[in-house]
């Protein structure tokens, strides 16, 4: 009996409609100089070109080939806005993965927009935790009519599961989801999603009892999350991760993280292929007849251009950028810029042309750069600089609309990224900054719960005394002024609350509990999501349907066109004992 069972494996996580190289920052120190190096690295096209070559391989050397997908691949891009989907269900085609998980982003816009992409693949997605049996059958937009939807069986209390011929056995591969979709994500009412351990436990001591040890979790938990399933779940011979956008391996010599690659946890290898179709994963993956990993070797690539820009304290020169395109061209994990061309064209012809036209379309000049970041530090005690600006858009342009707006609150997770120095175009906010296209709702609502939905928000993105969901629920507002400290006891964290004052007077008043204020957020945050419950206790909520989060930035930045006047700090945050600041 064979005793070896060798799989080539290639995985790729957190895409985001990245379907063009992104760009890319490393650090690297060469004769006692410090250069700053940007390029761009990966797309699908690179990626495309090193999938044909691994399968290739792996066939001349009778090796099974698995391509897998840990999810999110929607969002991110202009390519997303623009095509909603469209796209990345055509060019993922011609990557050809054998099956992908379905992330929180894939499910932001609901079940009919994930329903009419599934229609559109060759490849099965899989969320075996999640429980379809009660959606609407009849409803346009159902998933679990779709036969390529591989999701939760609630006779068994099973996920349903792929398998693949192995050598003389079956492999078997269970697709897992973050079973707090409901919290962070937007699916339909009916759509749920049970225990993502317990779900998981189950389904692998089903598949050891038929005799199926070779057990593959495809995860869209995150890397922590994956570290909790392989410490509880016994039988796991491999998880192949995403969401946390985890790159793996040792690039400390581009200035990146150095985490080990295929990091084990009581005998169980987890993979993770970073973000953004930056890299690709690659490995060469043994196991024994019982399912074990005995040996994994790969890592990720980066994909990256001939071009690069250095710069740095000192005079760049071009000896530096001999010496720099060497260690590049020496480091163990980074290939070249080849591309399929046959993905390059789909790119070139079928999509680009309607994006270049939107990133033809200046908005404004930002004058310098604007770090966003989700959670306040030491370096930005505030927090994001662009968030209260996203925040202040809101509150002027609903206020148009309703002259009663007293204020705008917004999460930390529904500003995408920073803002460089210089132009600012259409595709910057639609595609990248502000990708998604959410409502404004506005509500009217009690002093008393905004006190405890600023809290609980914040109590959320720290992890502090609560299960949180992630930092991108941290509160920015506009209008409003809070403290919060996060030593003190629940309840009592956010200690002082103060309201903007209409007439333009320097004097902040306080929100007293037992008052009505209006307030504007997206229909996310209005929802509930990640924290924000509190706001279900208001009076009343209504849309604001000629106006989505995008809209009212572009139009904000239409009459502020250089973001240039300072706004003052509405966030206030003193951590608790185990977070630094």
């Amino acid at each position: 009996m064979t005793q070896s069972y060798t799989l080539s494996l290639a995985h790729i996580n957190d895409t985001h409609s990245n379907f063009e190289p992104s760009r890319v920052h490393f650090s690297l120190t060469l004769a006692d100089k410090v250069l700053d190096v940007t390029c761009h690295s990966g797309g699908y096209a690179r990626i495309g070109y090193h999938l044909t070559q691994a399968r290739a391989k792996a066939n001349k050397a009778n090796i099974p080939h698995l391509c897998l997908h840990g999810g999110d691949s929607f969002q991110g891009t202009l390519y997303f806005s623009h095509f909603k989907g469209k796209a990345n269900a055509h060019l993922l085609n011609l990557l050809a993965p054998d099956a992908m998980v379905i992330g929180n982003h894939d499910i932001d816009e609901g079940n009919a927009r994930l329903a009419e992409f599934a229609k559109q693949i060759d490849f099965p997605l899989l969320a075996g935790n999640m429980d379809l049996s009660q959606e609407d059958i009849n409803k346009q937009g159902c998933l679990r009519a779709l036969p390529n939807i591989v999701a939760y069986d609630a006779n068994t209390q099973l996920a349903n599961y792929l398998l693949k011929p192995f050598y003389d056995k079956q492999l078997a591969i269970i697709g897992i989801t973050l079973d707090q979709m409901q919290d962070i994500a937007r699916p339909d009412p009916d759509t749920h999603f049970v225990d993502a351990i317990a779900t998981t436990a189950r389904t692998v001591a089903h598949l050891q009892a038929k005799g199926i040890k070779h057990i593959i979790v495809l995860s869209h938990l995150g890397l922590d999350q994956d570290r909790q399933l392989a410490e509880q779940v016994s039988g796991i011979s491999l998880i192949v991760g995403g969401h946390s956008h985890t790159l793996q391996g040792d690039f400390s010599a581009l200035g990146l993280s150095q985490l080990p690659y295929g990091e084990n946890v009581r005998g169980t290898p987890i993979v993770h292929a970073g973000k953004y179709a930056e890299t690709l994963g690659l490995a060469t993956v043994e196991f024994n007849h019982a399912g074990q990993v005995v040996r994994l070797d790969g890592g990720n690539y980066f994909m990256l251009d001939r071009h690069v820009f250095l710069s740095s304290q000192h005079s760049v020169n071009d000896a530096d950028y001999q010496a720099v395109h060497q260690a590049l061209a020496e480091h163990p994990y980074v290939y070249g810029d080849e591309a399929d061309d046959t993905i390059s064209a789909v790119i070139k012809q079928q999509y680009r042309p309607a994006i270049a036209s939107m990133e033809n379309q200046v908005l404004a000049f930002v004058p310098k750069n604007l770090v966003h970041t989700r959670l306040p530090s030491k370096a930005l005690p505030h927090g994001s600089e662009i968030a209260p600006w996203v925040s202040r858009s809101m509150y002027q342009e609903a206020k148009i609309e309703d002259p009663r707006i007293d204020f705008a609150l917004h999460n930390a997770g529904g500003v995408r990224q920073s803002l460089a120095q210089g132009r600012l175009t259409l595709a910057d906010v639609m595609g990248q900054l502000l990708p998604f296209e959410l409502p404004l709702v506005r509500y009217e609502i009690q002093g008393q719960f905004l006190y405890q939905a600023l809290e609980s928000a914040i109590n959320a993105a720290t992890n502090n005394s609560v299960q949180g969901t992630g930092a991108g629920s941290f509160p920015y507002t506009y209008g409003l002024r809070y403290y919060y400290d996060g030593r003190r006891p629940l309840g009592e964290r956010l200690f002082k609350l103060e309201l903007m004052p209409q007439d333009g007077s320097p004097l902040w008043y306080p929100i007293e509990h037992d008052a009505l204020y209006v307030g504007v957020s997206t229909s996310y945050t209005a929802a509930g999501k990640e924290g924000y419950h509190p706001l279900l206790q208001a009076r009343w909520q209504e849309s604001l349907p000629s106006l989505t989060l995008p809209q009212a930035f572009i139009r904000f930045l239409s009459k502020a066109p250089n973001l240039a006047d300072g706004l003052s700090p509405h966030v206030h945050y003193t951590s608790h004992a185990k977070r630094s600041g």
